[in-house]
């Protein structure tokens, strides 16, 4: 499959599990998923198996930890992505405050648009809004994206 058509299913899929229920560690689309669950879904539905495992944490693990353990993982099975040259398909990774790793994921969907998961809340399309790019850490790209 070549990079345009992964893209567009990685979107296709992202978009599929919109109205999942947050559910911390989770990832079944359409009963519950956390952030990571809806990138690790996407990733089984459009790449295959899951690389690796899925290790334990809370939902305080960033704070407690001061690790880059999200970002790291990301770089080990994806490809590392400027900030200023983000696309669609891409994952893209946020701090919720200045100093500390970051901890929350989203694919974005669009120039503007992003899938995502967030407590509280069902998985859900968002505008990449001011306060969402001020935040934004790192991004990747998939295998073959």
């Amino acid at each position: 499959m070549g990079e345009m058509e992964m893209r567009a299913r990685l979107i296709a899929e992202a978009r599929d599990w919109i109205g999942t229920p947050y559910l911390h560690r989770a990832s079944l689309k359409g009963q519950g998923a956390d952030c990571l669950g809806l990138i690790r879904g996407v990733w089984r539905a459009v790449v295959g198996p899951e690389p690796q495992g899925l290790p334990a944490y809370a939902p305080d693990w960033a704070e407690a930890t001061r690790a880059e353990q999200m970002a790291d993982a990301a770089g080990r099975h994806m490809r590392a992505v400027a900030l200023e040259a983000i696309a669609p398909g891409d994952v893209l990774l946020f701090r919720w405050r200045a100093g500390f790793p970051a901890k929350h994921a989203a694919l974005l969907v669009s120039g503007e648009r992003m899938v995502h998961a967030h407590d509280g809340a069902a998985v859900a399309e968002v505008f990449l809004a001011p306060w969402w790019r001020r935040r934004l850490a790192f991004a990747f790209a998939f295998p073959g994206a």
